[in-house]
């Protein structure tokens, strides 16, 4: 290994904590009221260019909504707030700040990556960033080996914690700790658990990133991304590459969003209430094989979730191998009547998906299998129902899905479910 040690890069120093608690700046944080009408919501504004009052002299400090605009402005210093950040910056979706992150990397750079990571990330790692001379190595223990693949070029580590869909949690300030001995930047994608539940800058990781299309914005209605960080040398970089990219959200999506935000810590304790009680049902379960759950004490991470979590949540995102194979995980997605069978996550409603065959289809079996995405993993987003109507819900669908996949492989097998006899 080549040690890049000579250029050793410190955390840059954290926002002053806030003086107000988390649902006080979810409320306020990048809202004022309007100074003309007195509004307390504040409008959409959706004009694509603003009036100048000379030549190079804007009225105020907008001048064309790709370069910025009001309710985009708001919404960042929103999530600024939020992850205890200097800055944030917002895309038109969580993919798009992912390739924004990565765009701003050299030709020949190399990154280290988690294995288990979302598939448009793994997708975007593998087949776009390679085409632009970016390589990408994935560790499904990147604390434990970080340090055999660091070389000359490594510029970056990229984690998701918790890991999707296995939920697997890194030690972010492990990771940080190690990557900024030798000058490396770490991103840690925060979708899984938003910013309620975890601060990754608060542990070391020198970028945040959300998918604002989950917990962030928490209604389904908007497809949207953001960065967040403290270094200045990286606002230059990244607000550089935000307005010559393009890739931005509408004025309406940035306001949709910052609507849905206010509610964030609600909902956010509302789904790690609900995710706790069906992962204990599942776990109770003759019919399930293992959960994959970070508030459960059999987490084999839970102390690192004591650790980094808001009073070690969960959160509301759980996956489960289910008896009976990939049948039976699509039969029970099938089952369920409040769990609705679609991708995505942290929205209000609750759903239910199958990875291996939805959003993690692109990735090569035999890669999925080694980080623990089988053909009978099922992925749960519990969302704020009521926790007794979820629990019921899962437990008829998984008693009915096994039942019925029994009966097939007994049918298959010659003995008509009779075993034999």
């Amino acid at each position: 290994m080549t040690a890049h040690t000579d250029h050793p890069i410190t955390t840059p120093p954290r926002v002053p904590s806030p003086v107000q608690g988390f649902g006080t700046l979810a409320v306020h944080a990048g809202s004022p009221h309007d100074p003309v009408t007195g509004a307390v919501i504040e409008p959409i504004s959706l004009s694509t260019t603003f009036a100048q009052t000379a030549v190079g002299r804007p009225v105020g400090e907008y001048e064309y909504s790709r370069s910025s605009n009001p309710n985009r402005a708001n919404f960042e210093r929103m999530v600024a707030a939020l992850e205890h950040a200097k800055y944030a910056l917002a895309f038109s979706s969580g993919s798009a700040t992912t390739a924004v992150i990565l765009q701003s990397l050299a030709a020949g750079s190399h990154v280290i990556s988690v294995s288990d990571v979302y598939g448009g990330t793994h997708r975007y790692f593998t087949q776009v960033a390679k085409a632009h001379g970016v390589r990408v190595t994935f560790t499904p223990e990147i604390e434990v080996d970080i340090r055999d693949h660091i070389n000359e070029n490594t510029k970056l580590v990229w984690i998701e914690t918790p890991s999707n869909p296995t939920l697997r949690l890194v030690d972010i300030r492990a990771v940080a700790t190690q990557a900024h001995e030798h000058g490396i930047l770490v991103v840690v994608d925060n979708t899984f658990l938003s910013p309620y539940v975890q601060n990754p800058l608060d542990h070391g990781a020198d970028i945040v990133v959300h998918s604002v299309t989950k917990y962030i914005n928490g209604h389904s209605d908007v497809v949207m991304g953001v960065a967040a960080f403290n270094s200045d040398e990286l606002y230059k970089r990244l607000s550089f590459l935000q307005n010559a990219i393009g890739a931005v959200p509408s004025a309406f999506d940035c306001w949709l969003a910052h609507r849905g935000a206010k509610t964030l810590h609600l909902r956010a304790r509302e789904a790690t209430r609900n995710a706790t009680a069906v992962a204990h049902a599942l776990e109770a379960s003759p019919y399930v094989i293992a959960v994959n759950y970070p508030g459960l004490d059999s987490h084999p991470h839970r102390a690192i979730a004591k650790k980094q979590h808001r009073d070690g949540m969960g959160g509301g995102m759980l996956s489960f191998r289910i008896k009976g194979g990939h049948a039976a995980a699509e039969r029970f997605c099938q089952l369920t009547k409040i769990f609705t069978l679609a991708e995505s996550l942290g929205g209000v409603e609750s759903l239910v998906e199958v990875p291996s065959a939805m959003t993690h289809a692109g990735i090569p079996r035999d890669q999925r299998e080694a980080v623990g995405v089988y053909d009978d993993l099922v992925r749960i987003s519990c969302g704020v129902e009521d926790a007794e109507d979820l629990k019921k819900d899962v437990l008829q669908a998984l008693e009915r899905a096994v039942a019925e996949a029994e009966a097939k492989n007994g049918v298959a097998n010659g003995t008509n479910g009779t075993n034999g006899l």
